[in-house]
């Protein structure tokens, strides 16, 4: 029999909740979010605390860190100061170029050109996205929600969406190996999304006559 551990959140630290949540709520969805500050200076930062909220209207959600003295990181102040981003889709041939952006370079560093990336104009908003990503959402801001000091929870309505020709559909299927998106696990980990499985949800129907098939309670 297996046992398990309980942690009473109420009595953990900051840091201590972290760590379980980050190694327990896997594999998380990478953004690499672009935005602009009030100069028109380009910043971009990954964000593995995000995912897709709604359908309509479509939210996608941020978890964006603040610094250690609890100071905004720009994207929280660019999307303060200009009510918009881009969140674009991280695949593997981006990694190491995520991985570059993810460096605290000072705010007037333009991280894509350090990571070798290319940076196309909105269509609808000011922040750009990015020529390599598979696929990208401009978002403007919904909503903001401050929770505490550590974070702040920015909530953007999806205006326009740009997916690669060759891994969309006229059905608007997008292919899951073409699209080839990474994921963030626990600590410094990440994972590949290359293998995957479908699984139908059943009817209430099939499922009761799967539970009368013989040998289904064995």
């Amino acid at each position: 029999m297996t046992t398990e551990t309980t942690f009473d959140f109420t009595r953990l630290t900051e840091r201590e909740k972290y760590k379980i949540l980050i190694g327990a709520v896997v594999p998380r969805p990478i953004a690499l979010v672009t935005t602009v500050d009030g100069e028109g200076r380009i910043n971009a930062a990954p964000v593995s605390f995000f995912n897709c909220l709604s359908a309509e209207p479509a939210i996608l959600a941020l978890g964006v860190e603040n610094h250690d003295d609890m100071s905004f990181k720009d994207t929280a102040w660019n999307v303060r100061a200009t009510g918009v981003f881009t969140v674009n889709i991280v695949s593997s041939a981006m990694l190491g170029a995520m991985n570059v952006c993810a460096v605290p370079f000072a705010p007037n560093v333009d991280e894509l050109a350090e990571a070798g990336l290319t940076a196309i104009a909105g269509t609808k908003i000011a922040a750009p996205r990015i020529a390599e990503s598979p696929a990208a959402f401009e978002c403007r801001r919904h909503t903001t929600l401050g929770f505490g000091n550590s974070r702040e929870i920015i909530l953007g309505e999806v205006v326009a969406a740009h997916i690669r020709s060759d891994i969309i559909n006229q059905r608007l299927h997008i292919d899951p190996m073409g699209l080839d998106a990474i994921g963030r696990m626990g600590g410094h980990g990440y994972c590949l999304s290359r293998e995957t499985f479908d699984l139908p949800t059943m009817t209430v129907a099939q499922w009761e006559g799967r539970k009368r098939m013989p040998g289904a309670a064995e």
